[in-house]
């Protein structure tokens, strides 16, 4: 199955996973709406919705440019009807955008965590909520969260509680709306890396060049989104799916392609038991 001509929503698309989904997207011809904050470049996080734009379409994909900023119901509807209008529907769904902050309980600011709160749980539900009823209407409609496999070990809660109860949040939506929709043909499933990605908020806010260097590039999660967004949505929903474990699924087997840095140690990422 192909995306040619499907019409994917992806929030946070400027920059780091969710524009490393659109571009594998794009490749195959399909139709991407950047619906993401950055309009004006960022100091330490280079990408702005207008060149995601510039580079889908250079991958040989269409795209909207959306100034959304998923905590903002109004924006996201506005998106949501602008992306119907231009592109007749949406079949895809990727919840990508995210907040983060790895802190205690004692040292996390109430603003950073109702920050986390309101982007990661809220504002998935709310791009779900708003682009149902036009996946209801698609052929081959899926919802794609960005989130790791529930686990109530306390030792993903210990360090920084109030951001695995935010990311679990977009968890829990997939096992609630997968069972909701599941009669609809809407497929509703999450994806995690196995590994740190080399992203700008990794290289340059999160860890550094040290942590970026030891993980795999945006380009396996990519990979893997494609494989789940291509299969049957009435066959395939309501799972937690790993990166390196979907391609492997599918018969790939050189992961050094992926790295950084060839031959370093990998960085395995949180909540992966």
């Amino acid at each position: 199955m192909s995306l040619r001509d499907k019409t994917l929503f992806v929030t946070g698309a400027s920059r780091g996973i969710g524009k490393a989904i659109a571009l594998r997207a794009a490749a195959e011809g399909a139709r991407i709406v950047v619906a993401a904050k950055t309009v004006d470049p960022h100091p330490r996080l280079p990408g702005t919705i207008h060149t995601a734009v510039e580079e889908i379409v250079a991958a040989g994909g269409e795209a909207l440019a959306c100034q959304v900023d998923v905590r903002d119901e109004v924006a996201v509807q506005a998106a949501v009807d602008r992306a119907v209008d231009t592109f007749g529907g949406i079949d895809i769904l990727v919840n990508n955008a995210s907040a983060i902050s790895l802190t205690g309980t004692v040292q996390t600011p109430m603003k950073r965590f109702d920050l986390m709160h309101q982007i990661n749980a809220r504002g998935s539900f709310l791009c779900a909520k708003l682009c149902i009823p036009h996946l209801q209407k698609a052929a081959n409609p899926h919802i794609l969260n960005l989130s790791p496999p529930l686990s109530m070990k306390a030792k993903w809660f210990k360090n920084h509680a109030a951001y695995t109860l935010s990311k679990y949040a977009m968890s829990v939506w997939v096992l609630g709306m997968a069972a909701e929709f599941s009669e609809q043909g809407i497929a509703v499933n999450a994806l995690w890396p196995r590994t740190v990605i080399d992203t700008a908020a990794v290289r340059n806010v999160l860890g550094g060049a040290a942590l970026a260097n030891a993980g795999r590039t945006d380009r396996i999660v990519a990979d893997a989104a494609h494989v789940i967004l291509t299969r049957d949505s009435r066959e395939f929903t309501g799972n937690f799916c790993v990166d390196e474990s979907v391609l492997r699924e599918v018969g790939v087997t050189d992961f050094e392609q992926y790295a950084v840095c060839p031959g370093t140690p990998l960085v395995e990422d949180f909540f992966l038991d």
